[in-house]
């Protein structure tokens, strides 16, 4: 009984940092390091295998390093909620091929509280290097109906809620189109690093060009 109630104590007090760092079954974890604090993501490498992948190439290679959070689009008459999105912005040296996406309608995964989703460029079926991650429930960025359509989740923040929160709730201007108003103002919450915990990375061998020129990264409109 003694050793039963200390066990319960022990889970009790186990610090949340600490349950970050366990693997969880059937997801590749990775940590985004940002200068408001660190994200830990479980990715669905099951169900979304392509997009998983894809974010994963960004993430061994280095190209999410140095980028940022800029955007923060929250929901009109409920501030607290929306998404954030971030990545490679506009900065074309850091582009690698885009996978087809893989909608709602075919993973099973949702745009719930904490889910991270792949953007996609200028081809609507296409991922690229940019990503949101949900904050409160987002329904219109799934599939409707059986068309493709939609946006890819492909995973789940396990840790850092509250430094995505935060990021959301930056003072936000400017944009164009659809990220009319969403730009945050004081410039890009910065990336400073995205690394595995599960696995070994597996880098794509590509040239990194902006390692060589100093061609500051571009923010979009």
């Amino acid at each position: 009984m003694r050793i039963l109630v200390a066990f319960l104590a022990f889970l009790v007090f186990v610090p949340a940092s600490a349950a970050q760092q366990r693997p969880v079954p059937g997801m590749i974890r990775v940590k985004i390091e940002t200068s408001e604090g660190a994200i830990v993501l479980a990715l669905d490498a099951k169900r979304a295998p392509k997009t998983t992948a894809n974010f994963l190439a960004y993430v061994d290679d280095g190209r999410l390093d140095g980028t940022g959070f800029y955007r923060a689009s929250r929901r009109t008459g409920n501030p607290k909620f929306g998404f954030v999105q971030g990545g490679i912005a506009s900065d074309a040296r850091r582009v690698l091929p885009s996978p087809p996406l893989e909608p709602t309608n075919v993973t099973g995964i949702r745009h719930t509280d904490g889910a991270i989703s792949m953007a996609h460029g200028v081809n609507i079926d296409g991922a690229t290097g940019n990503f949101s991650i949900m904050v409160g429930d987002n329904p219109s960025l799934d599939a409707r109906g059986t068309g493709r359509g939609g946006y890819a989740a492909f995973g789940h923040v396990v840790g850092g809620m509250d430094v995505v929160r935060k990021i959301l709730a930056k003072p936000t201007g400017g944009g164009r189109g659809p990220m009319r108003g969403q730009m945050i103002q004081s410039g890009p919450v910065k990336i400073l690093r995205a690394v595995r915990l599960d696995g070994a990375p597996q880098p794509t061998g590509r040239v990194k060009p902006w390692q060589i020129s100093p061609t500051p990264w571009i923010q979009p409109n």
